[in-house]
């Protein structure tokens, strides 16, 4: 299916939606339950700012409930719409389909432009806003958790936390009712990381299939592979110090808001994150080449490539210039349907946003899962594990009449913490997702493309839980 011109985001998603439906044979009209987005909420509020005031605009969108409760981040930004936030919706559906996680998908979003506003005028939004999300949408740890997304951060779930505590003073589980808060307010270990570490996942991943590397003509591991990265909020800033610092790769750019850095030496990540928070943005700093037209180092000749900004940053106008062998969308949506065709025409390898950036939501389903249980994990086996690793030690020095090395004993008797073992399940969840999208191109042979083998395995798991429950004769 040829695609003659630019699409919007949604039309972007339900075009990839469309061409891998078209490979399954499901019963009629189940496709269309699937493709279409179940509900959207546009609320307006006012709060009152600077002695004055002011009507604000938000939304939230609950694409399916195949699996409750659904779930997807709330983003604020000045650019923000009701189509925006339908198709992040939609992409959380499928998403969480394709790395197993229970949930259906939903997204919200604020025009607001935090800038705007110090910090006790964004929190006197905020819980306005949180307030219209219980009483209207409905928000629940049972029927559908919000988390952070572009513009907040643990601080806005905080709010939004105290808010509905207040409201529903007897739910047993409120402190599920938001992902994504600081570990001190019950959330989990390695959550602000996870998206960016579940990239870097899915990229090892990548790396332990040497045909899957050969068809994207590379070769050998990550180690020296040189990278540009587009964007070092969040999500980039932790993929590119993980490469760096874990795996050896190379940042050779990084692209932001005011222009981009080049080095083909490589850049210091940490070094350029702290002029990044000092100036809000890249321009003058030193040691780096500047490009005032940050875009134009997409089109610089890298082995990866990670877009982690905005969407459509990849389009018919720029695909035919990209030389990365591969690229990795770590954002949502950052390649248009008419890119992904010309790029798929030349070759180009591509792991898509569904697969590749679902660390966050994994992780934020560990933490809803804490929040449920009321408990830690490895609290009950923590000490348990240290004096089994003791026994072992105490055995081997029996047996061998020698003592264990120090080193060996302190892996032996330090057991997993809880940022081991989110690590642990992200790691698990990447590459088996992984190993699910291929099986899926083995299946299906028109299916040759990552991105159409992960919405066909997302199409097959929700249509299975539809045809499951009853809920599609």
């Amino acid at each position: 299916m040829a695609v003659q011109q630019e699409m919007s985001f949604l039309e972007s998603v339900d075009h990839h939606f469309t061409r891998a439906v078209a490979l399954l044979d499901l019963p009629p009209g189940l496709a269309q339950l699937i493709r279409e987005c179940k509900v959207v909420y546009q609320l307006r509020f006012p709060v009152k700012i600077r002695g004055e005031y002011r009507v604000f605009r938000g939304w939230r969108a609950v694409h399916s409930e195949h699996r409750l409760p659904a779930k997807g981040g709330i983003r604020y930004g000045p650019m923000v719409h009701q189509d925006e936030v339908e198709a992040l919706a939609a992409l959380m559906s499928y998403k969480c389909a394709i790395v197993d996680v229970p949930y259906g998908g939903a997204k919200g979003a604020l025009d607001i432009n935090p800038r705007d506003y110090t910090d006790e005028e964004l929190e006197a939004i905020t819980r306005r806003f949180a307030a219209e999300l219980i009483h209207k949408a409905g928000i629940s740890p049972s029927t559908d958790v919000p988390g952070p997304d572009m513009g907040t951060g643990p601080r806005e779930m905080a709010w939004i936390l105290d808010v509905y505590q207040t409201l529903r003073p007897d739910d047993i589980n409120a402190i599920a009712v938001v992902t994504g808060k600081d570990p001190t307010m019950s959330g989990i270990a390695g959550r602000r990381e996870a998206t960016g570490r579940g990239v870097v996942f899915a990229l090892r991943e990548f790396f332990r299939h040497p045909e899957h590397v050969r068809r994207a003509g590379l070769d050998g591991g990550l180690a020296d592979k040189r990278v540009i990265i587009q964007g070092l909020g969040n999500v980039g800033y932790h993929a590119a110090k993980i490469l760096a610092e874990e795996d050896g790769a190379k940042i050779i750019g990084i692209v932001e808001w005011d222009g981009a850095l080049y080095d083909e030496k490589g850049l210091d990540v940490e070094a350029v994150k702290a002029h990044l928070a000092q100036h809000r943005g890249v321009k003058g700093f030193a040691g780096a080449t500047y490009i005032e037209d940050g875009r134009r180092l997409l089109e610089e000749d890298c082995d990866i490539l990670i877009p982690a900004a905005l969407e459509s940053q990849i389009t018919a106008e720029n695909a035919p210039r990209i030389q990365a062998k591969l690229i990795v969308e770590a954002a949502n949506g950052p390649t248009t349907a008419a890119a992904d065709e010309i790029l798929r025409e030349r070759g180009k390898f591509i792991i898509p946003d569904i697969y590749a950036n679902a660390g966050g939501v994994t992780v934020s389903y560990f933490e809803w899962i804490k929040n449920l249980s009321h408990i830690r994990f490895g609290r009950l086996e923590r000490r348990f594990e240290e004096m089994r690793g003791l026994q072992v030690i105490e055995a081997l020095q029996s047996l061998t009449g020698r003592p264990v090395p120090e080193a060996v004993q302190r892996v032996l008797t330090t057991p997993a913490s809880e940022l081991d073992l989110v690590r642990s399940g992200l790691d698990d969840t990447m590459r088996t997702a992984y190993q699910q999208i291929w099986e899926v191109m083995e299946r299906y042979p028109k299916a040759q493309d990552m991105r159409t083998a992960a919405f066909v395995l997302a199409i097959e798991k929700i249509a299975r839980a539809y045809l499951q429950r009853g809920i599609w004769p």
